[in-house]
């Protein structure tokens, strides 16, 4: 059933499901099922962009630039963002500003150098070494949104983590209808170590930056969300460079118990659904007053915020409030969602951790708000959506590097391994590797 109340002139629709409902599985399944599949008509001008960039490269770039962003450039060297305008961007930022996105820059590398692989090795009874050798990617390529509103965080998450793996070069795009550029963006390209950075978006960023033109280099890795386009474009490209992951719209699951604020929890609520109308935001309590005062509290709330519209289109389109009988349905309930974000906004949120299994990010207790992660607490904020939770994992520096096997085979064991080599290739139907693994029998050689 579903709550509603007017709220200036936004109605807003609070749907509500209870566990106990002989109905509950089949309404939560409608309820967090979302379709990532590719929009036809999407893919099609995808595929058209992405062809053209490869086969024209700048020429083509330039064209788009100018029939999609307004921005009218003789050549694509004139959308080049340089070092010295992202150094002056960020010197020219209020003090305030400033120490603001150092403080996030610093928090976010702190976290990420815990993150990085090393090489190992080990010899193993024979004399034989085996091990990994950890190599960061020469060349990435970051995506960071700007068509309706400019993401400097997005700057720090993708660009900092490439910088802590060891990668030489990060090439940045970005679109700046009309021309504008970002001044907070700029700044944080400098402060994460940007290498270059061009003033183009779309699918046709993403072509370049998977195929190269005479201007933009080609990367080995693309990373960072976007539009339907861009996403379209990351998914076509897959293969002649990698991805990080297809991203969806924003989520979060919010697990309370008596203990919480329900203007706090109405807020949390708020602060994804505000991102977009496909936006999700769900509670999940055992606590009927709590889902009462929480209804009351976004009904108050909701006037005051300048993008209630959308967050009323997206709580009426994705948002719930869930009746579970206790705690321990309420996790598994979460972890049928495999949410983006969850918040664990209860007295002790550690007894819960254990039966977490799928989240892109946990929240503990009650001052642990997602916004803080977004920003500057440290974690990253590029996460797994869509249930995609369930197999995935947040962006960071392993995402940067790469591991090669290495394989030092002893004389000992070359002649101990050949025969069941060659036994099992013989199998396989596959004479050449058996006879490869056969030449090594009984034969010394130097290295």
């Amino acid at each position: 059933m579903a709550d509603k109340a007017q709220a200036g002139s936004d109605a807003l629709v609070l749907r509500r499901l209870d566990a106990a409902d002989p109905q509950f599985e089949r309404e939560l399944g409608a309820l967090v099922a979302f379709e990532m599949a590719q929009d036809p008509d999407v893919d099609a001008v995808v595929a058209r962009i992405v062809a053209d960039v490869r086969a024209r490269g700048d020429v083509a770039l330039l064209e788009y630039t100018r029939t999609l962003d307004g921005v009218d450039a003789e050549a694509v060297a004139a959308l080049e963002i340089t070092a010295a305008e992202m150094l002056d961007a960020f010197r020219a930022l209020p003090e305030t500003t400033r120490a603001a996105l150092q403080t996030a820059a610093g928090r976010i590398r702190a976290f990420h150098e815990r993150q990085k692989l090393e090489s190992w090795s080990y010899r193993d009874a024979d004399g034989s070494e085996f091990g990994q050798q950890v190599t960061a990617l020469d060349r990435v390529g970051i995506y960071v949104p700007g068509g309706k509103a400019a993401y400097p965080s997005s700057v720090l998450m993708t660009a900092i983590p490439a910088r802590v793996a060891g990668v030489p070069e990060i090439i940045m795009v970005v679109p700046m209808p009309g021309g504008a550029r970002n001044p907070l963006v700029l700044a944080a390209a400098h402060l994460a170590g940007v290498t270059r950075a061009f003033a183009i978006g779309g699918a046709q960023a993403v072509a370049a930056l998977a195929y190269g033109t005479a201007t933009v280099p080609a990367v080995d890795k693309i990373f960072g969300p976007g539009n339907a386009y861009v996403a379209a474009a990351k998914r076509r490209v897959f293969g002649a460079v990698g991805i990080d992951m297809i991203a969806g719209v924003s989520e979060v699951l919010v697990i309370a118990d008596a203990s919480a604020d329900p203007d706090w929890v109405a807020m949390d609520l708020f602060a994804q659904a505000e991102h977009d109308e496909l936006a999700q935001a769900i509670l999940v309590t055992p606590d009927a007053t709590l889902l009462d005062a929480v209804a009351a509290s976004a009904r108050r709330q909701l006037e005051t915020m300048p993008r209630r519209a959308i967050i009323a289109a997206s709580l009426a389109k994705r948002g719930a409030l869930i009746k579970v009988r206790d705690l321990a349905e309420a996790c598994a309930v979460s972890n049928r969602v495999a949410p983006e974000h969850l918040e664990l906004a209860v007295a002790e949120p550690a007894a819960l951790l254990p039966q977490i299994r799928h989240a892109g990010a946990i929240f503990m207790g009650h001052h642990s708000s997602e916004a803080l992660g977004d920003y500057c607490a440290g974690p990253n904020h590029v996460l797994p959506t869509g249930r995609t939770a369930r197999f995935s994992s947040p962006l960071g520096v392993y995402d940067f590097q790469k591991r090669s096997s290495v394989l030092d085979i002893s004389i000992g064991a070359a002649r101990v391994l050949g025969p069941v080599a060659a036994t099992l290739a013989d199998g396989e139907g596959l004479p050449a590797h058996a006879q490869s693994a056969r030449y090594r029998l009984g034969v010394e050689r130097g290295r």
